[in-house]
């Protein structure tokens, strides 16, 4: 296990006693991920693994499926009934007073709270202090490697090239009569076919007042057409087709015609405004390379919003965590729906994205920043800095 050296000197560094991954059913991804296991396989039984802080890790496996952790290093050993699993889990852990698990106090970052509350109290049972791993998460799991980030390059370019023509179709399909958004969004889904990328959910196109609605999703039974002098919000995420490739995910706003009405243009460039200050935030504290948590940056984009009275419409956090998922497991950028203290470093990918959903319309600016090796905040593909006009 290449990266078994560096995880303990991260323990040793949070002054924890051990990391303790544990599985059944497949259900926390985080610890495969992190330990190389092949998600794929049959897990019907609960299996742990504990690196210490020094010394060798250790394995413990149900007889059903001892062969579990084969692949990772340490000494094994089996259980078959409950009153056994438990004994040994205990021996697993003998001389550990303080160890991270996969827990978030209060669920309060629901991203790594996967450890359920009973593994959790049976830990406690032992005289064993739980405190979460979300920090070690951030720096295992959720890191991104520069060969990594090319992906999202490169579905950047593809993406744009999306955009655009998705943009073109909307105007060409005005003049030809009246599409609806659920149209648009399949005519996105062919050209995500059409550029090798593959996606969790399908894109939004919303327009005026489903806008209002972040996370509308256009079907046959609710669709509107799209027409002349509507406002048209466009969220778009994907990757490329290949295994490790990092998501891109952006928010363009656009306008069909050419006078683009002043509040639509007004309400769009607090928002527009609000996520510069927030990327202005997360350079000057990389650049002097001074601690930077994700809710601080929240908290700069809001107060933006709310010094132009407009907080009561701003309703999700600035941004979230980018990786293989759209929505990975590093640090988020949010003080509204939790309070998330992981701090941005490098190898941090994730978006900013402040929203403004007034009742008649709604807008949402985009763009995904990453934190590279020296620091540097690198931004793939354009951001947005007017309405796009929609020719038609």
């Amino acid at each position: 296990m290449e990266r078994l050296g560096a995880i303990q000197e991260a323990l040793r560094e949070a002054q924890l006693d051990g990391w303790l991954f544990y599985d059944f059913h497949n259900r926390d991804v985080i610890s495969y991920r992190i330990l190389g296991l092949d998600l794929s396989r049959m897990t019907t039984r609960r299996w742990y693994y504990f690196i210490p802080a020094t010394g060798a890790p250790r394995r413990l496996c149900h007889s059903v499926e001892p062969h579990k952790l084969d692949q990772l290093p340490g000494e094994k050993k089996i259980y078959l009934s409950w009153q056994s699993q438990h004994q040994l889990l205990k021996e697993s852990l003998a001389g550990a007073r303080r160890i991270a698990m996969q827990y978030s106090p209060n669920c309060l970052i629901p991203y790594v709270s996967l450890a359920d509350a009973g593994t959790v109290e049976l830990v406690r049972s032992f005289g064993v202090e739980v405190v979460s791993s979300a920090n070690l998460v951030q720096r295992f799991e959720a890191h991104v490697s520069e060969t990594a980030y090319m992906t999202h390059v490169e579905a950047s370019r593809r993406m744009h090239a999306l955009l655009d023509a998705t943009f073109a179709r909307i105007g060409e399909r005005v003049k030809a009569g009246a599409p609806t958004e659920h149209e648009i969004q399949q005519f996105m889904l062919d050209q995500y076919r059409a550029h090798d990328l593959t996606f969790s959910d399908a894109p939004i196109v919303a327009v005026n007042a489903h806008a209002s609605d972040p996370h509308f999703e256009p079907r046959p039974d609710n669709t509107v057409a799209i027409k002349r002098g509507d406002r048209v919000l466009i969220d778009l995420w994907a990757k490329l087709n290949k295994p490790g490739s990092i998501y891109f995910d952006i928010t363009w706003m656009g306008y069909v015609g050419d006078d683009v009405p002043a509040r639509y243009a007004e309400v769009f460039g607090i928002a527009r405004d609000a996520r510069e200050r927030a990327v202005a935030l997360v350079e000057e504290r990389m650049s002097k390379g001074r601690p930077l948590a994700g809710w601080e940056v929240d908290q700069v984009c809001r107060a933006h919003i709310e010094a132009h009275g407009l907080a009561q419409y701003f309703v999700h956090r600035t941004g979230h965590s980018i990786g293989e998922e759209v929505h990975g497991n590093g640090v988020n950028i949010d003080n509204l729906e939790t309070r998330d203290d992981r701090f941005i470093v490098p190898g941090t990918l994730f978006s900013i994205e402040p929203g403004i959903y007034l009742p008649e319309f709604g807008v949402r600016t985009e763009i995904d920043c990453y934190v590279d090796a020296d620091r540097k905040v690198r931004i793939a593909g354009a951001r947005q800095s007017e309405i796009v006009k929609i020719a038609c």
